[in-house]
């Protein structure tokens, strides 16, 4: 009797387990079906960043891409095969591609429809031109972690490029302050390098500082040179700030705030960078800036009133105004959020598109509870008109209103450093859904 028992366990066990993993399976597979129709219902079907393609040939349906995501489930399997089911949530970590065991995933930027203009950049960092090279943001690798990892990596390659040169002062010159230039600077001094780091910026933190207060800015460990391991998953802006803060301080390295690097240019064994305040001949240059650039303005009467703003950074002193937020990105959407949790406010989210197409997942749902409640009127289909001391024009539907406005903030995007690329020599590509 015990025997028949045992057998039966034997057997519920055998034939139970093959069943919960396969009704597991169907489940997942049923919430990446569902969830890819309700992003391409809504429009939102267009990856803002660096992001995965996956050859179906390839693909074995095994998963491992889709589990390896830090964001959740913007992969899923539709009919056996890995998709991106959540396109504008894909920030390009790139964990994918490492965790697909028949290398099916290729990471791209832009779409067949939608190009991305990205400086030519070589496996080394280098560009087109010699000595020149770019790490970060500017590269289109947007991610904190990305940037710090490239920041050092640029650094390497180019201590390995001046083994056998002497004679420069500086041997590098880093432009930028951000997570890829204080990594790079670190890099450097670990090196042995002679190297001088220069921001535009009047303190440190380089595109950090324009994130709304409160920000996760970060959601995987990162190595920072001379420092060890941050192992913390996810930290705000402030909290990065400070670890920042923190490693230049202990580290005794030195940048100097303040200073815009103007022009760069090439002759013989060295550059010349011109800045505001002077000239520099370094070996080689580093260009660890923003892909932001200069931010991109509306273009309408009363934008230079002292009222407008590009960024924002201290939200309580906006209490009990009446605010206009022009955009539809996420600065946009958590810069309206914020402002929606000063005391008083009455906030205002102006966007010219009929859907937010370009939200992480978590940013959408905010949105959508703070206008149930009441804290941020959405105006989609909406332009701004105009701009006055007291109010602003809003323009939706074909008629115009006046809405009473105390202060307007413009989160549309910057105009990329083209200009400043091509003064120094360096090609542009745009990628279609290339790499």
């Amino acid at each position: 009797m015990l025997e028949w028992l045992l057998y039966g366990i034997v057997g519920a066990l055998t034939l139970g387990l093959p069943l919960a993993y396969y009704a597991s399976l169907r489940r997942r597979r049923l919430r990446a079906f569902e969830a890819q129709l309700a992003v391409e219902s809504a429009g939102l079907n267009e990856p803002s960043s660096l992001h995965p393609i996956i050859d179906p040939v390839k693909c074995i349906g095994c998963a491992s891409c889709v589990d390896a995501c830090p964001e959740g489930e913007i992969l899923g399997l539709i009919n056996g095969k890995a998709e991106l089911i959540e396109p504008t949530r894909c920030i390009g970590h790139g964990a994918c591609q490492s965790a697909c065991p028949v290398g099916a995933i290729d990471l791209v930027f832009g779409t067949a429809t939608r190009g991305v203009d990205i400086p030519f950049v070589k496996p080394s960092f280098e560009t087109n031109q010699p000595g020149l090279y770019i790490a970060g943001e500017l590269g289109g690798m947007g991610l904190i972690r990305n940037a710090v990892n490239q920041g050092r990596q640029a650094m390497e390659q180019i201590a390995n490029s001046l083994k056998n040169a002497t004679g420069h002062d500086p041997d590098v010159l880093i432009v930028g302050a951000g997570p890829a230039g204080i990594s790079a600077t670190l890099q450097a001094v670990k090196s042995g390098l002679r190297y001088i780091t220069l921001d535009q910026a009047p303190d440190l933190g380089g595109t950090l500082l324009h994130f709304p207060r409160r920000k996760l800015v970060m959601t995987q460990p990162m190595d920072i040179p001379l420092y060890g391991q941050y192992k913390q998953k996810e930290i705000s802006k402030e909290e990065l700030l400070q670890l920042f803060q923190q490693v230049v301080a202990e580290t005794g390295i030195k940048i100097q705030f303040g200073e815009k690097v103007e022009t760069v240019t090439q002759s013989s064994d060295r550059f010349e960078v011109r800045t505001n305040r002077g000239s520099y001949y370094p070996a080689r240059v580093l260009l660890a800036i923003g892909r932001r650039g200069t931010p991109r303005k509306l273009g309408v009467p009363g934008e230079d009133l002292a009222k407008v703003a590009y960024a924002l950074l201290e939200p309580d002193q906006y209490a009990y105004k009446r605010l206009l937020v022009v955009g539809g990105g996420d600065s946009a959407v958590e810069a309206a959020l914020t402002l929606s949790e000063a005391p008083g406010t009455t906030v205002t989210l102006s966007y010219r598109k009929s859907v937010f197409s370009r939200l992480k997942e978590k940013n959408r749902h905010r949105l959508d509870e703070a206008e149930r409640n009441g804290r941020v009127h959405v105006r989609l289909e909406s332009d701004v008109e105009a701009i006055e001391q007291s109010h602003v024009v809003l323009k939706q539907a074909g008629s115009r209103e006046k809405l009473p406005n105390d202060f307007v903030f413009v989160f549309a995007g910057g105009e990329p450093p083209t200009a400043f690329l091509a003064q120094a020599g360096v090609r542009v590509e745009t990628k279609f859904g290339t790499r």
